[in-house]
């Protein structure tokens, strides 16, 4: 389905950094905006800092008091910094997709109803809105084992690159 108004992102570390790895970066500025709370644009600066350099990033802080409901879920899944401040500013914008690949922080943010996605969706979601083609998100998908630290299942990567072979 392509959207008729791209979303409002807020992300997460990994997948601006795992998107730059690929030389995918670009692929964010497909969004209306895209918003990286301080704590995650301190990590991404730290690993990965030109990804960095993509005019559609804005650093943002959270500026509503934290949930409760955030907390708890927060402490119990043990969520880095960044994974707080991201899914706290996900929270401030209920419309908002949250953008991360760590799975602690998509349970956390499906367990307070922000909608969530990652690189891989990222990367599918081009072939769809037509800003890469079918064979060039294959061949970036093949090469996520050795060109990014990404991290998934084998038989999860496969299934997608089944999905895409598939996409018309």
């Amino acid at each position: 389905m392509i959207e008729s108004v791209p979303p409002l992102v807020i992300c997460d570390a990994g997948p601006v950094i795992h998107l730059d790895e690929l030389g995918c970066i670009d692929l964010l500025s497909s969004f209306s905006r895209v918003l990286i709370p301080v704590a995650v644009w301190q990590e991404v600066q730290r690993h990965r800092p030109k990804a960095l350099a993509l005019p559609c990033l804005e650093r943002i802080s959270a500026t509503k008091p934290e949930p409760p409901e955030l907390e708890a879920v927060a402490v119990a899944l043990s969520l880095h910094t960044g994974e707080w401040e991201a899914i706290r500013v996900a929270l401030e914008n209920p419309a908002s997709v949250l953008l991360t690949d760590d799975t602690a922080a998509r349970l956390a943010a499906g367990n307070l109803g922000i909608r969530v996605h990652g690189t891989i969706g990222v990367l599918v979601r081009s072939v769809r809105q037509g800003l890469r083609t079918k064979i060039a998100i294959l061949d970036i998908l093949r090469s996520i084992p050795i060109s990014s630290s990404l991290h998934l299942k084998r038989s999860l990567l496969d299934a997608v690159i089944k999905q895409v072979e598939e996409h018309q």
